[in-house]
């Protein structure tokens, strides 16, 4: 074979050599021939023919070299599959808009800060590769075999990885920029080992693609964080490391044991991605005494590697950096719904001893939300405000009263009564007793009501499908554990007086603006 080819190459040469014979023995005889008649003619012609050689020379020479070393292709001119991009845009568009609505401006600032990241990614598109896995099981050793250079110190002691570091890796046969990060290990003992494995789950999750390596079989540990990234999405290869330290019939023990593994886990994960390698094999002494340390045996890895970049590689950026986005959202929409939810209790809590110094000031003989109908209508409408639900009084006072008859039918008022009753350990022989035990009990049922009110808006405005009734009896179970109700009892012993002499206060105006001043 490399006989034939050497001489198709001498006689490709010889062909080429008789040509330029050929071609200059004739432009020799033109010049000769114009020369006779007009010498001026003759350099002319002969000029114009030496430029045009020159020229189309290094044409031949130009397209040689950009052929023979093809031009890396960049990873801003690769182009995502398109559905995905346009919704991970339009998810951004709506989470700017979600962050301004939080008021705290160090979260508000993190999460501005992710949504660039993000924005990068969709506007730089460079594959993350994250190598990830349990301390020294040889992360570091892999990502210097992948580089062909020592880029991090590996040494047998759990936690040599401290941070995350990244390298720009190239692989033949992919024209897109590639990351390579190596990550803290799992497992690590110590608040400090706790907190570098919270970094590299982190970094695991905003993988493009993950090597989680391994030296045996998985630990349960090791299957639970290997489980948890698989169910958000993560495309991953899994790498049996070290294999040099195992026989034969072990090492294929243990890859049948990790191939079952996946089989088990997944549907979308094949054998294929288990994969044998040794990144820093254990060198041999040789019969004459030397050493020899080995070359890192990874090509089963690389093909791998390479295999699924080509095939998959962009799709694999596309649905991360959308993940991304959605996780993003649902981080922002969890802060909202936690300021939401702050807001919300202290309307609440500022409600219920508004209702209660209703009752302690007002001569009615049975406790009854009707009697605090304003009240709790007032708290409807700025529950609904915080959850950004704009609503009228009468629309606050209707949804106030259909919860009040919802508490009488269910038998809640009777049953708060006794709570209360049994709380103060009294009897209702007094009326000052009598009194204490209708406000708190005021009280306490403007909480099961408040309650029920941010679970309905929380819902958008919608009970679910056990409707009011569910809602409310599920509160009520919430608020009467023992230690609760003596509590709120107490605070309430102490807050009654403060709330009777705000409403006998001729300064006091209405609900609406104690609220206020309590926000401010």
């Amino acid at each position: 074979m490399r006989l034939s080819r050497f001489a198709l190459l001498l006689l490709g040469f010889g062909a080429v050599l008789g040509l330029m014979v050929w071609l200059a023995t004739t432009l020799v005889q033109l010049y000769g021939t114009i020369a006779a008649s007009s010498v001026f003619l003759a350099n002319l012609l002969l000029g114009g023919l030496i430029t045009l050689f020159i020229a189309l020379a290094g044409v031949v020479i130009y397209y040689g070299v950009v052929f023979s070393h093809p031009k890396r292709k960049s990873s801003a001119d690769t182009v995502l599959p398109p559905h995905k991009t346009g919704v991970a845009e339009k998810a951004l568009d709506a989470i700017r808009a979600q962050v301004d609505q939080i008021q705290d401006e160090v979260a508000r600032q993190v999460l501005r800060v992710r949504s660039q990241e993000i924005e990068q990614a969709l506007k730089y598109r460079e594959l993350q590769i994250v190598v990830f896995g349990t301390g020294s099981a040889g992360k570091t050793s892999l990502v210097n075999a992948l580089l062909g250079r020592m880029a991090g110190e590996v040494s047998p002691t759990l936690g040599t990885t401290t941070v995350g570091e990244t390298y720009r890796l190239e692989l033949k046969g992919i024209q897109r920029d590639l990351l390579i990060t190596d990550t803290p290990g799992l497992l690590e003992v110590g608040v400090a080992g706790t907190a570098r494995e919270q970094a590299a789950r982190q970094l695991a999750t905003e993988a493009d693609l993950l090597l989680f390596v391994v030296d045996a079989d998985l630990t349960q540990s090791e299957y639970s964080a290997l489980e948890s990234l698989r169910q958000i999405g993560k495309r991953f290869i899994l790498v049996f490391n070290k294999v040099d330290r195992y026989t034969a019939s072990d090492r294929d023990r243990i890859l049948q044991k990790l191939q079952t593994h996946l089989q088990k886990g997944s549907e979308t994960q094949s054998p294929d991605s288990v994969v044998a390698i040794a990144a820093n094999p254990q060198p041999i002494r040789l019969d004459n005494g030397e050493v020899l340390q080995q070359q890192p045996k990874i090509l089963g890895l690389l093909r791998q590697l390479v295999a699924i970049l080509r095939t998959e590689g962009e799709e694999l950026l596309a649905d991360n950096i959308l993940l991304q986005a959605q996780r993003l959202g649902e981080d922002v929409r969890q802060m909202i719904d936690e300021e939401r939810s702050r807001k919300a209790a202290k309307l609440v809590d500022r409600f219920q001893w508004i209702g209660a110094g209703v009752i302690w000031v007002t001569p009615l003989p049975v406790v009854d939300l009707l009697a605090t109908a304003v009240v709790n209508a007032q708290m409807v409408v700025e529950i609904g405000r915080v959850y950004g639900c704009e609503m009228d009084f009468e629309r606050g006072k209707e949804l106030a009263l259909s919860l009040a008859k919802t508490l009488a039918g269910l038998g809640i008022l009777t049953g708060v009564v006794e709570v209360v009753t049994t709380a103060l350990e009294l009897s209702v022989g007094g009326y000052v007793v009598g009194k204490s035990i209708q406000s708190i009990s005021a009280a306490y049922l403007t909480r099961i009501a408040g309650k029920s009110f941010v679970e309905y808006f929380r819902n958008d405005q919608d009970w679910g499908d056990g409707g009011i009734s569910g809602v409310v009896q599920r509160q009520f179970e919430l608020n009467r554990r023992d230690a609760f109700v003596k509590a709120f009892v107490k605070e309430a012993i102490a807050q009654l007086p403060k709330e009777a002499m705000n409403l006998l206060n001729p300064k006091f105006t209405s609900a609406d603006q104690v609220t206020e001043q309590e926000q401010h």
